[in-house]
C-alpha cells in the first residue's frame, strides 16, 4: 500500500473520531509513521495544520446538528468541549455567528467537506538529493520542549536560534564538533510516548559537560540541499513532502529529521534536510 493510500486512511479513521477524543498515535500508526511526522506530512499535504483541520470539521458537522434542532450544550458536548462558553468561542471563530443564531435559523454557515490528501507533483523544478546511511552518533548541545501542535512551534523554534545566537552559544558548540554530519544541526526528537524536544547541537564524542547529550539511531536519510533564510528551509519541507516523497518509492522512517547547517547565517544559510526515509512497504 502507497504511503499517500496509508494518509488518506487515516483522515477517513479521523473523520470517524470526530465526536470523540481523537487519537493521533492511533492516526499515526494507520499511516505507518510517528505522531510528529503525522502531523507534519499533513500540514504540508493539507496546507492546513491538523489541530485547525479538526476544529473546522468539527464546527462543521456542529452546524449541521444545529440546524437539525439539536440543543448548544448538547452539541457541545457531543464534540468534546467541556462547556457551551468554550464551543460558542470555536464555533464563532469559524463561522463567524454564534450557534444559538445558527439553531434559531436564517443565517449562513460554512462548510468545510473532509479532506482528500494529493501530492502535488509537479516535476517543472528539479529536486536534487542523495541518499546517505549512517550507524549511531551522538550529538551535544542545548534543547528546548516542542509543543505537539505543530504550528506553534514554528514560532518558538525561530526564537530558540535567536537566544542561542545572542547567547554566544553556537560558536561554544561548533567547537565541541568532531563527527560527521558536519555543521550546526537542528534535531527533532519527538518520541510517541515522551516529551518532544527541539535541540541546536554538533556531532561529537567528547564530553558533553554542562550540556546536554542525545544519541540519533542508524538510518537512512534523503538529503535536500538548500540556502536562504528560514522561509526557504520551509518551502524546501513543503517540496519535499508534496512534490518528492508521494513518488519516490519511499516512506517516513523512524529517526529525527535532521537540519544540517553549513553557514548557520539566519538571513543566508546554507543548509541541508535530512528526510529519515525506508522503503515504501516496508
Amino acid at each position: 500500500m502507497e504511503w499517500m493510500e496509508r494518509m488518506n486512511l487515516a483522515v477517513d479513521e479521523l473523520e470517524r473520531s470526530l465526536t470523540g477524543e481523537v487519537d493521533y498515535a492511533r492516526l499515526a500508526r494507520t499511516a505507518c509513521c510517528s505522531v510528529y511526522h503525522f502531523q507534519r506530512m499533513f500540514a504540508y499535504l493539507a496546507d492546513l495544520p491538523l489541530s485547525e483541520y479538526v476544529r473546522r470539521r468539527r464546527m462543521s458537522r456542529a452546524a449541521v446538528d444545529l440546524r437539525a434542532g439539536m440543543k448548544v450544550i448538547d452539541v457541545a458536548q457531543r464534540y468534546g468541549y467541556a462547556s457551551p462558553t468554550a464551543f460558542t468561542r470555536a464555533f464563532q471563530a469559524v463561522h463567524g455567528v454564534p450557534p444559538s443564531r445558527v439553531r434559531d435559523g436564517g443565517v449562513p454557515v460554512r462548510a468545510f467537506p473532509p479532506i482528500v490528501l494529493q501530492g502535488m507533483v509537479q516535476g517543472r523544478d528539479p529536486l536534487e538529493y542523495r541518499l546517505e546511511s549512517r550507524g549511531a552518533f551522538r550529538v551535544v548541545g542545548i534543547s528546548a520542549p516542542l509543543d505537539r501542535q505543530m504550528e506553534a512551534n514554528f514560532r518558538t523554534v525561530p526564537d530558540f536560534w535567536a537566544a542561542a545566537v545572542r547567547e554566544g552559544m553556537l560558536p561554544r558548540l561548533s567547537a565541541l564538533r568532531n563527527a560527521p554530519p558536519e555543521g550546526l544541526l537542528g534535531v527533532c526528537f519527538c518520541p510517541d510516548e515522551g516529551e518532544w524536544r527541539y535541540a541546536i547541537a554538533v556531532a561529537s564524542t567528547l564530553p558533553a559537560g554542562e550540556l546536554e547529550a542525545y544519541d540519533v539511531p542508524a538510518a537512512a536519510w534523503a538529503v535536500f540541499s538548500g540556502a536562504g533564510d528560514n522561509r526557504s528551509l520551509q518551502a524546501l519541507q513543503r517540496r519535499v513532502f508534496t512534490q518528492w516523497l508521494p513518488t519516490s518509492g519511499y516512506a517516513y522512517g523512524s529517526a529525527p529529521d535532521l537540519e544540517v547547517y553549513l553557514r548557520a547565517d539566519p538571513q543566508d544559510a546554507r543548509y541541508e534536510l535530512w528526510i529519515p526515509v525506508v522503503r515504501a512497504g516496508e
